[in-house]
C-alpha cells in the first residue's frame, strides 16, 4: 500500500479512511478485490489489487461512479459550477435537493449528488420511505470541491467494474483468487441507534445474520477470504463466532461538534481457511 493515503471525493458517515491501515493488514493478496458495500470507496482507493468489483445497493452512488469512470472531464466541469457562494445558502440547497428528487436524468442526478453530499449535513446519505433524499442543509462556510480526489478516482476506476445489486449476488460472482471486503451498514450499538435508511428498505438484523452466514460459507467452503467490519457488540460477536476477530477503537461521529466525537469499539471479522477455528 502507498505511504500517503488517498481521500475519497465524497464525505461519508462511517467512511473507512481512518481504518485503512488496520483493514489492509487483514486483507490477503489476490487477483481482485470485491466490495459488496463500496460506499465512498476508501479501501478501493488505498489498496493495490489488479482488478476490482465494486458494488453498492444505492443506484445514485453507482451511477455517479460509472459517469466519473466514463466522462470525468465533463462531470468535473459541470459539478464544480454548483460550488459557489450563491448555491451555499439554505433556500438554494433545498431547491437543488428538490430538483434532485424530481429528476430522472442519471447525469443530472450525479451532478446534484456531489453538491448535496458536500453541502448537506455531515456527509450523510439518507433517503425517506418514498426514495427521496432528505438530508438537511449543512451550513458550511465554504464547501470543498474535491477536484484532485475526483481525478484520482477517475484514473483508478479504470481497473474497476461497478454494479448495483444485492450483496448476495455479488458473493456469487466472486471466484477463487478474489478477496472480499464487506463494510455493511453497521449493526446498532443499541436498539435506539438503528440507522438503516442509507438506501430505501434499510439493512436489518436478519441481513446482518445472512451476511455472516454467506461470508462463513464463502471463506471456508469456497476458499475465498472475506473480511467484514462492524460494531463490536454482543450481537456481532455471536454472528461472527466462526471468524478470526480483531478489535479496534475508532472515532465515530454524526455530529459537527468535535466534543460529541467518541471512541467506539469495532470489529474486523476474517473468514479464511487459514484462520478459521472450525
Amino acid at each position: 500500500m502507498k505511504n500517503k493515503k488517498t481521500r475519497a471525493f465524497l464525505k461519508w458517515a462511517g467512511g473507512k479512511y481512518n481504518l485503512i491501515e488496520a483493514i489492509s493488514a487483514q486483507l490477503p493478496p489476490g487477483k481482485k478485490l470485491v466490495e459488496p458495500f463500496v460506499g465512498a470507496g476508501s479501501v478501493f482507493l488505498n489498496t493495490d489489487y489488479p482488478k476490482y468489483l465494486l458494488n453498492d445497493i444505492n443506484p445514485d452512488l453507482i451511477n455517479l461512479y460509472q459517469i466519473i469512470k466514463q466522462q470525468s472531464d465533463n462531470y468535473i466541469k459541470d459539478s464544480s459550477s454548483l460550488f459557489n457562494s450563491k448555491n451555499n445558502q439554505e433556500q438554494r440547497y433545498y431547491q437543488i435537493r428538490q430538483e434532485f428528487n424530481a429528476s430522472a436524468d442519471i447525469y443530472e442526478r450525479a451532478v446534484f449528488f456531489l453538491y448535496l453530499n458536500r453541502h448537506g449535513y455531515n456527509g450523510l446519505c439518507r433517503y425517506n420511505n418514498s426514495g427521496g433524499f432528505n438530508v438537511p442543509f449543512g451550513k458550511y462556510k465554504q464547501p470543498y470541491f474535491p477536484e484532485n480526489e475526483l481525478n484520482f478516482f477517475a484514473e483508478k476506476s479504470q481497473l474497476a467494474e461497478f454494479t448495483c445489486t444485492p450483496f448476495e449476488k455479488v458473493f456469487s460472482k466472486a471466484r477463487k483468487g478474489s478477496v472480499i471486503y464487506c463494510d455493511p451498514p453497521y449493526a446498532p450499538i443499541s436498539k435506539t441507534a438503528m440507522f438503516n435508511s442509507y438506501a430505501t428498505g434499510g439493512f436489518t438484523l436478519d441481513n446482518q445474520v445472512k451476511l455472516a452466514a454467506i461470508a462463513n460459507r464463502t471463506g471456508i467452503k469456497r476458499q475465498i477470504p472475506v473480511l467484514i467490519s462492524n460494531h463490536d457488540t454482543e450481537f456481532t460477536r455471536e454472528i461472527y463466532q466462526d471468524a478470526e476477530l480483531t478489535q479496534l477503537q475508532v472515532s465515530r461521529f454524526i455530529s459537527q461538534n468535535a466534543n460529541n466525537r467518541k471512541k467506539v469499539a469495532e470489529l474486523l471479522a476474517l473468514y479464511s481457511t487459514s484462520t478459521t477455528n472450525i
